[in-house]
């Protein structure tokens, strides 16, 4: 099969589509012809090895993981023993950041694992990237115990993580103010945000505004330029470590020194928050959005792209056309 690999830690140009032994499902697993995948975020990180706290995970010399893709859309072709949700010819979608294996023509998961049937009316380029960004937003949003009535900052609205952040939010019944430049206005209000900061316009930080919670997705600002946006019991979140790993310190410290405080939570992945997004989709209140597809003999094209961080929303890596 076709794959794409790395052996080491590094940039794109470590990476090679080569032929590979196609893998073989265990008791309890799926065999998966995938066509399609994302390059996204996590594939960035394991593939530059950085920050270097992700080498704990991935392999402190060398990565484990030789063939990337933590999401993925296909057909279940082979299924091992004992597997009783899943049939042979099921079209599937899910998520896997540790065995990952997405970046090939197939893969293996086990059927307790994230993985569920794609929704109906959904292509494999459309179902791929449901899973990554969203689920480190619910993370987030669960964390700060968000309800419904108050006011939600999200810096980074357009991204992966930002996206699905804004759509969840609106979910659940929120006042979001979406980050972003103008540019992409219509598509932050297609998706529910109230409001819109242009941030090439305008320093969000000196909205005269008060917001339960600030949401910052792509790591670009801090908690003290931040807390004056923070209502009384407001909360400043991160999905970055910050400046000399300042968020995961002040998540320790801000609870006992005031009102507002600092949250870092570590996101756990469930086969639940699979099923809640396909709920979601089927429901018209969720969609992934797609910025670009490429095919996977230009995957580090992709991951260029990926890692310049101008991407809005996903990007889909196709692996075979659609039937």
């Amino acid at each position: 099969m076709r794959a794409a690999v790395y052996r080491r830690y590094g940039t794109p140009s470590v990476v090679h589509v080569e032929e590979t032994p196609a893998p073989v499902p265990g008791k309890g697993e799926l065999l998966v012809r995938v066509s399609a995948s994302t390059v996204n975020r996590t594939d960035c990180g394991f593939l530059s090895g950085k920050p270097r706290i992700v080498r704990l995970f991935s392999g402190l010399r060398a990565p484990r993981a030789r063939i990337l893709g933590c999401e993925f859309a296909g057909e279940v072709t082979d299924i091992g023993a004992d597997v009783r949700a899943f049939t042979v010819g099921q079209r599937v979608f899910g998520y896997n950041s540790v065995k990952f294996g997405g970046h090939a023509d197939f893969l293996t998961i086990a059927e307790t694992d994230l993985v569920a049937e794609i929704p109906a009316g959904l292509t494999y380029a459309e179902a791929a990237p449901i899973v990554e960004g969203a689920h480190y937003a619910l993370s987030m949003i669960r964390a700060a115990r968000v309800s419904a009535g108050q006011n939600v900052l999200v810096n980074g609205a357009t991204g992966g993580i930002g996206s699905a952040a804004v759509q969840l939010l609106v979910h659940l019944g929120v006042h979001v103010t979406a980050v972003g430049a103008s540019a992409h206005r219509e598509l932050l209000e297609s998706l529910g945000a109230e409001h819109v900061v242009d941030y090439t316009r305008e320093d969000f930080t000196a909205l005269d505004k008060k917001f339960n919670l600030v949401l910052d997705v792509v790591g670009k600002s801090t908690f003290g330029a931040c807390r004056r946006l923070l209502a009384p019991g407001g909360i400043y979140l991160s999905s970055e470590l910050g400046r000399k790993w300042q968020n995961p310190v002040l998540a320790l410290i801000t609870p006992l020194l005031g009102k507002q405080r600092v949250l870092f939570p570590i996101p756990k992945d469930t086969r639940d928050d699979v099923l809640f997004l396909k709920n979601l989709i089927e429901s018209g209140e969720f969609r992934p959005v797609i910025d670009r597809t490429y095919p996977l003999e230009k995957i580090r094209d992709a991951y260029d792209y990926v890692s310049s961080g101008q991407k809005i929303g996903n990007v889909v890596l196709r692996l075979r056309a659609e039937r």
